[in-house]
């Protein structure tokens, strides 16, 4: 078997910085750990606070230290920086080769999805954003790996979208519809979840959107790891 992560995200509509962010790092047990902030509002704020959260839990996780601790740890980080006024969102998806598990830490209102096969699971039950107050803790979830998993993970500007309009996204449902087309790849997928909130903001994003998706797939090449990462940039100066 083998694991493909893909991401799709894209920027409030005339915002130049995204309050979202998200990086990759490696667990020194084995296996990847993908961590995702929004923070509260949008903008250069919300950037250096979305920044702030995900290098501290990935500086954490790097250690060795286990996801609900590093979240628990960044959230009291945020409280002690900002006096408790400011908020993020937060979500780790941890691959854990040495437990065999996916492990999902969720401070977030927005659900989780877990397909496998034609079985679609909503994980919603009500989680609460970090740094408001001390000690909140991530709600956790943990799978066995297991071939034709599926986990699709996003920031709330996703399930948003549609919504000044009157049709707000259902997320579940176009999740669903999309899985019954040909296997779709990781990549495939988050781009058409992203494609479709963009077409119900008309183009124009109403908030920052992330999504990401990992899948457990065969394993059909060789052993060699690979990344591709594409940042469409403009170049003020024509640089």
């Amino acid at each position: 078997m083998e694991i493909q992560i893909a991401v799709a995200k894209i920027n409030k509509y005339a915002v130049s910085e995204s309050g979202d962010t998200l990086e990759i790092v490696e667990r020194p047990g084995g296996g990847l750990s993908v961590v995702l902030a929004d923070g509260q509002s949008s903008g250069r704020g919300a950037k250096a606070v979305s920044m702030m959260v995900v290098r501290r839990v990935i500086g954490l996780l790097a250690e060795g230290v286990r996801d609900g601790a590093a979240a628990r740890a960044a959230s009291d980080y945020l409280f002690s920086e900002r006096n408790g006024k400011v908020s993020s969102t937060l979500n780790i998806v941890s691959v854990d080769l040495s437990s065999e598990t996916v492990v999902l830490a969720r401070n977030n209102e927005a659900p989780i999805f877990i397909a496998r096969d034609e079985n679609i699971e909503c994980i919603d039950t009500e989680s609460k954003s970090i740094g408001t107050a001390r000690n909140i803790k991530p709600l956790i979830t943990e799978i066995a790996i297991q071939n034709k998993l599926t986990l699709v993970v996003y920031t709330d500007g996703l399930m948003h979208a549609g919504k000044r309009r009157g049709t707000p996204m259902d997320v579940g449902t176009t999740l669903r519809g999309l899985l019954e087309e040909n296997e779709p790849s990781p990549q495939n997928l988050a781009d058409a979840l992203l494609a479709q909130a963009m077409y119900l903001d008309d183009n124009r994003p109403a908030d920052d959107i992330s999504v990401v998706v990992l899948q457990v797939t065969n394993r059909t090449g060789d052993r060699v790891r690979r990344m591709t990462v594409r940042v469409p940039i403009d170049i003020k100066n024509g640089g």
